[in-house]
């Protein structure tokens, strides 16, 4: 099949919205259920326009509108790759937030202007903010039902057909039963019919289900439907059930094929529904208000008890997390003896990550893509490396490889930042690293009072950075789940705002976080420094109240080329003695050999 240009995709595209009588479309990266990765057959803003980030959109208007007449939206971490990957004869390149597709639609199109979204892909608090900015100018915002993007990309991927299997209540720690019931009683204690649950790893929790739809996490194309009486509809293509899926779920469960799904929200006429803003798409809120069903906007109710981890998820990470620490430690030995040699780049360090985890049997999947970065890529804190970016690892530079497996019975994130031979590194490096390594153990060792939101943590990583009057532009620490998905809420630790989603939410014991704080040269180097933690209660002497602290779970030698002892405190020095000796006792015994002198030396004390 011929393959179209991205000029004459857009002209299709544009030819498709005369016909149904639109002037502009808004695409977004996103898919039915808001998932933040998406499958092959939703990356409608790929295939337009080229752009291969994770967070992006676009906005296109008809013909013979004021300049290109078509635009991309991307924050600051994509400011080099958009450039890369999208044609700017094409499209105008847009910053976010300074601006949105809103607002330039708003600027843009004519009044009387007909502007179509697909319900399906955006959420409700978008659709209704942006109908309101048009309506302003004159402008008219149409939801759709079906893309006019497929109806001219020829060749789309059909949705994933694997199927959905158990997830045993040995690893979940909990049975689906106990958590439906769960959310039966919240119904009923709060007057509601029934709620829908439409992210996808809200879904796999629920149910105690994985699957393979959607590349880096777990998880089944699916919906639920769950009611006050304790039964759930499940919404899934029927070639992805098995006579085991089957039997797991049991009687109170009804699967139901996925094309279904928006009927029964139809039946619900007169049901009080339960739906959350923030996961359910524009289309499920139309789709229930047409039929007379009343809405409620409440969190998704398995969020928070997703977030905290039982006991049996708790030692599940711990396993995964050992199991991740022994490759990324084979892999950094590697690295340090054939990167100063030359000849090694991006790519060929990333696959050979992916090998060293691929040894572990238990390892089922990368939990994201990774950051392989060398030099002055590794200042763009969200770099994705690809064939036509790539570039080799110099000599006598910086490394910063950010990466995670999917375990059965956890999800791992790790990054290290390592100085490659020969020579040393610069002063500027070494201050730098030492900074965020201060900050990374400030927040390590943290205890506070229970209540404590991630907003009000969030200094400690920066302090030593700003000290020195330099800081960073992402967060500092993000949810994790259990073999699921690698960025859950809602907990968060980065600055308040509302700009974080999750900051203002209090820790809890039980939720599992990244601490990474990072520094980034523009052009010339980057820096970050991740390990997961566990939230835990923390035992003070004469504390008053109850009082939490973090348990690290990320075991990997740092790289001490790159601290400068004398910026240490004592106790500073001992956590990083002790971090080591705890490395040691947890990988050394699944390394033999070189790899396992190896390690011996990285974690002699500093």
């Amino acid at each position: 099949m011929l393959m179209l240009t991205y000029e004459a995709r857009l002209a299709a595209l544009r030819e498709e919205l005369s016909k149904r009588g639109l002037d502009g479309f808004v695409i977004p990266i996103s898919d039915e259920h808001m998932s933040e990765y998406v499958g092959e057959y939703a990356q409608r803003l790929n295939w337009l326009t080229g752009f291969g980030g994770s967070a992006g959109s676009a906005a296109v208007l008809a013909d013979g509108y004021q300049g290109k007449g078509a635009a991309v939206f991307t924050d600051g971490r994509y400011t080099v790759q958009v450039r890369e990957q999208v044609d700017g004869n094409l499209f105008d390149y847009e910053p976010v937030p300074e601006t949105s597709p809103a607002k330039w639609l708003a600027a843009n199109a004519p009044k009387g202007a007909k502007i179509g979204y697909d319900a399906w892909l955006h959420g409700i608090e978008w659709a209704e903010a942006a109908q309101k900015l048009l309506a302003k100018k004159g402008v008219e915002l149409v939801p759709l039902d079906d893309n006019p993007i497929d109806a001219v990309w020829a060749d789309r991927p059909a949705p994933s057909d694997a199927p959905a299997v158990p997830y045993d209540d040995s690893h979940a720690g909990r049975s689906s039963a106990d958590k439906r019931a769960a959310i039966a009683d919240w119904l009923k204690s709060e007057g509601y019919d029934a709620t829908v649950i439409s992210a996808l790893d809200s879904v796999a929790w629920l149910l105690n289900v994985r699957g393979a739809d959607v590349a880096n996490t777990p998880v089944a194309l699916s919906y639920v439907l769950a009611r006050a009486d304790g039964t759930a509809d499940f919404f899934i293509a029927p070639e992805k059930v098995t006579p085991e899926l089957s039997q797991h779920l049991g009687n109170a469960v009804t699967i139901r094929p996925r094309d279904e799904f928006q009927g029964a929200l139809a039946d619900l006429k007169g049901k009080t529904v339960a739906l959350d803003p923030n996961h359910a798409v524009a289309g499920i809120f139309q789709t229930l208000e047409a039929a007379g069903a009343t809405l409620v906007r409440e969190s998704d109710p398995t969020v928070l008890a997703k977030a905290i981890k039982n006991a049996a998820e708790q030692q599940g990470h711990r396993e995964a997390q050992a199991r991740d620490g022994a490759a990324v430690s084979r892999f950094l030995r590697w690295l340090s003896i054939e990167a100063p040699k030359g000849g090694i780049d991006e790519l060929t360090a990333a696959a050979k990550l992916r090998e060293f985890r691929g040894l572990d049997p238990a390892m089922k999947d990368s939990s994201f893509d990774t950051i392989s970065a060398a030099a002055g890529h590794a200042a763009l804190p969200h770099y994705k490396v690809d064939e036509d970016s790539n570039i080799p690892i110099p000599p006598s530079s910086i490394y910063l490889v950010d990466s995670g497996g999917q375990y059965l019975g956890g999800t791992t994130d790790i990054t290290r930042t390592v100085w490659v031979g020969p020579g040393e590194p610069s002063a500027e490096m070494i201050d730098r690293n030492t900074r965020v390594l201060k900050g990374h153990i400030e927040l390590a060792r943290a205890t506070f009072p229970k209540g404590t939101n991630g907003g009000q943590l969030d200094t400690l990583a920066r302090m030593h950075l700003w000290a020195a009057g330099v800081d960073y532009g992402h967060g500092t620490g993000h949810g994790v789940g259990s073999y699921l998905s690698v960025h859950e809420g809602p907990q968060r630790i980065s600055k308040s705002g509302g700009a974080f989603p999750g900051t203002d939410t209090p820790i809890e014991a039980g939720m599992i976080l990244s601490n990474e704080p990072g520094y980034y040269k523009q052009g010339a180097f980057g820096i970050r420094i991740e390990n997961l933690v566990l939230t835990v209660p923390a035992k003070i002497d004469g504390a008053e109240g109850d009082w939490l602290g973090f348990e690290t779970l990320t075991f990997v030698p740092l790289d001490r080329r790159l601290v400068d002892k004398a910026m240490l405190s004592p106790a500073e020095i001992a956590w990083w003695n002790d971090y080591h000796a705890q490395v040691r006792e947890t990988i050394a015994p699944r390394l033999e050999g070189d790899d396992l002198a190896w390690l011996e030396a990285e974690c002699a004390p500093l």
